[in-house]
């Protein structure tokens, strides 16, 4: 499909259409007019995303927005104007609980890409044992790190890292030993902690990564 039957598929209302030939179109060609259908095809669904309630879906899509800006012909600044758009739109705030949520779940999304892109094997994701559970579990030469993530939107009342108290940390130890046998795991290990702070969906959070974190007090 082209990008000019791209375009015809969103005038007539088929934005899910569009958005999934869009996808398929710049998988093969990253040309000027092919990277205009894709941004301006992923700029509908992430409003459609948002009107599903589908904030996390909605927060990936702004960020490949992010990196399809470079590489979208916009001599009358209209492509700026739809990225800032969109940015707004997910950023207002929804409901405390589902958005709280929703903070915790992109924070845990956009950890997982930070260790992918340090060279971390994801092995696990939101491992449970009984009640508790384990984030993230990777691996890096060798060893297994066990990530708990912390998302907050900001720094003012206590930062990230300290909601790893001592009950977290106590059912963390449980969680890790559960899993060290479960999987028949026999190699070094560690426990990490990354904080994530930023408002949900936005392109720039803070992310620190505080490495072998003791937990057996």
């Amino acid at each position: 499909m082209t990008a000019k039957e791209i375009y015809t598929l969103r005038k007539s209302g088929k934005l899910e259409e569009a958005y999934e030939a869009a996808r398929q179109l710049y998988a093969t060609d990253k040309s000027p007019a092919a990277s205009s259908a894709m941004f301006w095809a992923a700029v509908d669904i992430l409003k459609v995303r948002l009107d599903q309630g589908r904030r996390q879906e909605a927060s990936k899509i702004l960020m490949a927005l992010e990196r399809l800006l470079p590489h979208v012909p916009d001599t009358e600044g209209w492509v700026r104007n739809a990225y800032e758009r969109s940015e707004r739109m997910l950023q207002k705030p929804g409901n405390d609980v589902s958005d709280h949520n929703e903070l915790g779940k992109w924070g845990e999304e956009l950890a997982a890409a930070y260790l992918s892109e340090e060279g971390y094997v994801i092995l696990d994701r939101d491992w449970h044992s009984g009640h508790r559970d384990i984030d993230i579990v990777a691996s890096q030469d060798g060893v297994i790190v066990f990530v708990e993530v912390k998302t907050r939107r900001n720094t003012d009342y206590a930062l990230p890292e300290e909601a790893v108290n001592y009950a977290k940390r106590r059912n963390l130890r449980y969680a890790i030993n559960h899993y060290l046998q479960y999987r028949h795991v026999n190699a070094p290990y560690r426990f990490d902690i990354i904080t994530v702070v930023g408002s949900y969906g936005c392109t720039h959070p803070h992310i620190d990564h505080i490495c072998d974190v003791n937990i057996v007090e």
